[in-house]
């Protein structure tokens, strides 16, 4: 294992923001050295030639020169926020699965871990958050759920040549061409009751802000019954802004309602993706993409 330094937090940050921006998923932005900043950092430069060492790269935070930026809350914000709820019963009488409150947007938007978006702010509450009020940031590409809308994807020949390797033991979902790493995002891989199904599979189709089937004999046994809730679409649906299915059935990559687990918490024998990965997972690959899990 390649040893790394502990880079100070805007440094940390500013890095972050690159393999982010570049599609190598960091995890949350939350400014410090952990498992997944560590791996993104190392499999960026492995794929693209440049010694593995510790050494800050001048190159990479020249491609971020401030690693903050300030987002002003703007009116149309209220219409991504809503209410919530744990239970099923409950969320399947809404009319969407929207974020709970304007940080969640706001966090899920950036990218960023909660704490660092108070730490961030330390003079506001970010409880209690008012459209036009205007929060500290990490400067990312946003991701930006008012431009997903509910179907499916297109086909994409373009990207026939690409193949998804889920490695369910460092969790990570890798997008390779030939062989190109193109993309590396960390992932929850099943659980030890319903793990991810290992082989070789292929995408059938990609749905973006997907309504989700409730149906405890198949997330507790993959066996489908007759007694479940249909639940809206929204990104705090239980498989997020994205459903990419594969030819097993139950089994698919997701995004989810729960950021803060990605990678240290047990899926349904799905795989699971932060909203704003997935979002991006959908536009690098295609139906038919060969997914190799192991």
């Amino acid at each position: 294992m390649v040893a790394l330094p502990n880079y100070d937090e805007e440094t940390s940050t500013r890095l972050q923001i690159f393999l982010d921006n570049h599609n190598f998923g960091p995890g949350k932005i939350d400014g410090q050295m952990g498992e997944f900043f560590r791996k993104a950092l190392l499999s960026y430069k492995r794929a693209n030639g440049m010694p593995t060492t510790g050494a800050v790269d001048a190159s990479l935070l020249a491609d971020v020169p401030q690693a903050f930026t300030t987002w002003v809350i703007p009116p149309e914000a209220e219409n991504f926020v809503g209410p919530t709820s744990s239970s099923p019963s409950e969320q399947a009488k809404f009319k969407a699965l929207k974020y709970g409150s304007l940080l969640e947007l706001i966090c899920e938007r950036f990218h960023a871990a909660e704490a660092y978006v108070r730490k961030l702010n330390p003079k506001m509450n970010v409880d209690q958050l008012q459209l036009g009020d205007i929060v500290r940031v990490p400067n990312v590409n946003a991701f930006k759920i008012e431009d997903l809308r509910e179907g499916f994807v297109l086909d994409n020949p373009a990207l026939a040549g690409r193949k998804v390797v889920i490695d369910t033991r460092e969790r990570f979902l890798e997008i390779h061409e030939g062989d190109k790493l193109v993309a590396e995002f960390p992932i929850t891989p099943g659980s030890s009751t319903l793990p991810a199904p290992l082989g070789t599979w292929k995408i059938l189709g990609i749905a973006t802000l997907p309504w989700f089937r409730h149906d405890e004999g198949v997330l507790n046994a993959g066996v489908r019954t007759n007694s479940f809730y249909n639940l809206p679409a929204g990104p705090n649906n239980p498989v997020g802004v994205l459903w990419m299915g594969l030819n097993k059935p139950h089994v698919g990559v997701h995004g989810t309602n729960n950021p803060e687990t990605i990678g240290r918490a047990a899926s349904h024998g799905c795989i699971r993706t932060a909203n704003w990965d997935a979002a991006r997972i959908k536009d690098l690959v295609t139906v038919n993409t060969v997914v190799e899990i192991f």
